[in-house]
């Protein structure tokens, strides 16, 4: 019996844990192989870029070969803005004044190519200026209203001077009179500048949109030779226009005279 009740009491007594003491944190052992092995850390400049992280290259420096000339071309933007300009400009001209003639099926007239040198001679730097005063200027928060503003701008501002000195130097060099000049301006400009607003705005709005500053011109010049080419083909109509109607102009002239002259010799003999 006093076995028994020895055995119980001893394990009521195991089955309090709060009278065993206070819980020992014992430490986890750790495997020696993972102690052991040193902490790699990865270098930026060697990690493979995921495709996200990847930037998008121009479109001009994915056409293969022609991406070393666009290159060669931004190089000499940046060194010698004016000069390249300057030459960019008498090509485009050339090869635009080149094209209209074509186009019009005259024979080939080296006097048209001259006056499109001289004209581009005048406008390349005032054009590749005011193009940058654009480009530092009428920047917002908003870029669809820094982009609106640059190009109601140029339409309302550069478009009517430029059109206007482009005929009315062709009209001068051709060596009309300042009032022929005038009557020239009168018939072209307006035309022109109703036409310019089917192109450049767009042409603008891209440029300035998605094209680096020192790839605007070469961009806008590519576009200019077909605009030139229109501008010549335009000032040509004009031209032919004018000629004709002098050419009845003086018939009427003529005819006027003769018949004056066919009175009073009538008169004369009636008398």
């Amino acid at each position: 019996m006093a076995v028994i009740m020895f055995r119980s009491a001893r394990q009521t007594f195991l089955r309090q844990p709060q009278l065993l003491g206070p819980k020992l944190n014992i430490p986890k052992r750790q495997n020696a192989h993972a102690a052991s092995k040193p902490k790699v850390e990865t270098d930026p400049a060697r990690t493979v870029p995921v495709a996200n992280t990847v930037p998008t290259l121009p479109i001009w420096q994915r056409l293969g070969p022609l991406s070393r000339a666009f290159q060669a071309y931004g190089r000499s933007q940046r060194k010698r803005p004016y000069v390249t300009q300057f030459v960019s400009s008498l090509v485009i001209y050339v090869l635009g004044d080149l094209s209209a003639q074509n186009i019009n099926g005259d024979e080939y007239d080296p006097a048209r190519t001259v006056r499109a040198l001289i004209i581009s001679a005048g406008s390349s730097i005032p054009s590749f200026k005011w193009f940058m005063f654009l480009n530092n200027n009428f920047n917002y928060s908003s870029k669809i209203i820094s982009l609106a503003t640059k190009v109601s701008v140029n339409q309302i501002v550069f478009t009517p001077i430029f059109n206007t000195y482009f005929f009315g130097m062709q009209s001068l060099l051709s060596g009309d009179t300042l009032p022929e000049v005038w009557d020239r301006i009168k018939r072209t400009v307006p035309t022109s500048m109703l036409n310019s607003c089917k192109l450049w705005p767009a042409v603008t709005a891209f440029s300035f949109t998605f094209i680096e500053p020192q790839y605007r011109s070469i961009f806008a010049g590519v576009i200019a030779i077909g605009w030139q080419t229109y501008l010549s083909m335009l000032n040509r109509r004009a031209e032919l226009q004018e000629r004709l109607e002098r050419s009845l102009a003086g018939d009427a002239k003529i005819v006027s005279q003769q018949t004056g002259d066919g009175h009073r010799e009538a008169e004369k003999l009636a008398a």
